[in-house]
């Protein structure tokens, strides 16, 4: 009896393969953790102390001081702006309670503020946490993606992204569009969007910065979830994805109006040259992760789309 029994456990262990999956936990991506910042605007608008949170260690600054993102790989479409001398802030991402412990809510949202009572300012801001920084204050509405560097040094090569998430979509088939006095609507859709880019990078000699697309993955979300979706999996797929029968437009280079924003050797801010495919053994440089409530331009979707994520690890082959 001993004898067969060794048998079948030998004979289990050959049809059931051991996981061939190994979970890494990315920083601060429990979203347990969060810096909270506490800022004045100007009097013109109020004068009221507002909150921005940032996803990383748990503290809190007091004062209209600038973010020193050493601390976090994260940013986020929470802005601290300083505009003609007038101090705006505008939340659309902040913790909320999740399935287990902390979660991330983002919203899209359509702030409007009146300056001495008088003019109205609109800005829409869907919600977004990206890996990179951004540069503090912010002094207009010109080239949003100038305002950011995106991304990390990433060496490595993980196989897909797995997180919890749950959406709420109005779906209305209109988008809104607002970044001054002038607020404009027109039809449309915005999904929810989460996506991981890897990159190979290089500087030129006269400091641009070139970059061919090494590793792609992205997942829309384009309706109201039932609850929370556990541990779904985006897989990361490496080369040149075009032929791929689900491909999509979304997912191609990061060119002309798309291209994001580094800065290079010297300093200076730099668009991102994504110039080609790289092959799907290429090393990889770089990462940009990013989670938003809104896919389309700037400064352009739907009010009220909100997307709660948790839980975020990349998986690896073993």
């Amino acid at each position: 009896m001993e004898k067969i029994q060794i048998s079948l456990c030998l004979l289990l262990a050959g049809i059931l393969p051991l996981s061939a999956q190994r979970y890494e936990p990315v920083p601060f991506g429990d979203f347990e953790h969060w810096t909270v910042r506490h800022i004045q605007e100007s009097a013109v608008l109020g004068g009221e102390v507002r909150t921005l949170y940032v996803l990383g260690p748990d503290e809190v600054i007091e004062g209209n001081r600038t973010y020193d993102y050493k601390k976090t790989i994260w940013s986020s479409s929470n802005a601290y702006a300083k505009v003609s001398g007038i101090t705006k802030v505008s939340v659309s991402v902040e913790p909320d309670e999740g399935p287990s412990g902390k979660c991330a809510r983002l919203s899209t949202v359509l702030a409007s503020a009146k300056v001495a009572g008088i003019l109205d300012i609109n800005v829409l801001a869907p919600g977004s946490l990206y890996w990179g920084r951004m540069f503090e204050p912010l002094t207009g509405a010109k080239n949003p993606y100038g305002n950011m560097d995106w991304g990390i040094p990433f060496t490595k090569r993980p196989s897909a992204v797995v997180l919890d998430y749950r959406a709420v979509l109005p779906a209305s088939g209109m988008l809104t569009r607002a970044s001054s006095i002038r607020v404009t609507q027109f039809p449309g859709q915005c999904p929810c969007q989460i996506s991981l880019i890897l990159q190979h990078r290089w500087e030129d000699e006269e400091g641009k910065v070139h970059a061919e697309r090494v590793g792609t993955a992205f997942h829309r979300i384009s309706r109201t979830t039932q609850g929370w979706i556990l541990k779904h999996r985006i897989p990361v797929r490496y080369g040149d994805i075009r032929q791929q029968p689900d491909f999509r437009p979304y997912m191609d280079l990061l060119q002309g109006k798309q291209a994001l924003y580094t800065v290079n050797s010297k300093g200076k801010r730099v668009p991102i040259l994504e110039e080609g495919w790289a092959d799907a053994d290429a090393p990889v440089t770089h990462a940009i992760l990013q989670i938003a409530s809104g896919s389309g331009e700037e400064f352009t979707g739907e009010p009220g789309n909100t997307l709660w994520v948790d839980n975020l690890l990349l998986e690896y082959e073993r």
